[in-house]
């Protein structure tokens, strides 16, 4: 009988993809918790940065939509048991579905370079969504009269997390190859007297074949 073969198996880099998803999970969770803890003063309540959503964002142009529909339905799910805000719930699904949607139109559109107009769009999504289950919900068609300020606001948040986020993808393949070179050469920190490719000669650490960079990682979902 043939064996199955399991999942790190089938794909190499399936291990690490799901520990980064993880890690950007957790990550994301800290960020909201955090920013839960610092009142924002604003004219309607609930009003924040969304700093926790730029997680997502990044989560969706490095890995892939099912890994930022993980980071996002983790991090709904705990801050809402965590904080005691269960009612809340489906006001953060809601918007948080209609964020991430536009955020996966810009990554199938392969639109890496215009992350912040991305994060602006899933801004508006989110409080467009937010707005309308408040309406249903509550029955009270007039809270729709929030929405030209959330617009407003949303559209200026949105551009600070995606410049925030932009930055971040940008400098993710330099920060992981850095993190490579020195878990394949541990001499790479080397002496005064010269790099570590002099001291043990050209290619003693070259990178190993199946640590690749995210963008060659990251699957391409046209």
């Amino acid at each position: 009988m043939a064996r199955t073969q399991s999942l790190a198996q089938r794909d190499p880099n399936a291990t690490r993809r799901v520990c980064r998803c993880a890690l950007l999970a957790a990550l994301a969770v800290a960020v909201a918790a955090a920013e839960a803890l610092v009142p924002m003063p604003a004219p309607i309540p609930g009003m924040k940065l969304g700093l926790a959503n730029t997680v997502t964002v990044i989560a969706a142009f490095w890995l892939g939509p099912a890994e930022a529909t993980v980071v996002l339905a983790v991090r709904i799910l705990l801050c809402a048991v965590l904080a005691g805000q269960l009612a809340a719930l489906p006001f953060s699904l809601v918007g948080g579905v209609c964020a991430l949607a536009v955020t996966l139109a810009f990554v199938h559109l392969n639109a890496r370079g215009k992350v912040r107009l991305c994060c602006m769009a899933a801004a508006v999504a989110h409080n467009c969504g937010q707005i309308a289950m408040a309406a249903i919900l509550t029955a009270t068609p007039q809270i729709a009269l929030h929405l030209p300020i959330l617009l407003v606001v949303g559209t200026a948040t949105g551009y600070a997390t995606g410049t925030l986020a932009a930055t971040v993808l940008e400098r993710l393949p330099h920060l992981l190859a850095s993190a490579t070179n020195r878990i394949d050469c541990p001499n790479a920190e080397s002496s005064p007297g010269g790099t570590a490719s002099e001291q043990h000669g050209a290619g003693a650490c070259a990178p190993h074949p199946d640590r690749s960079t995210p963008s060659a990682e990251r699957p391409h979902h046209a």
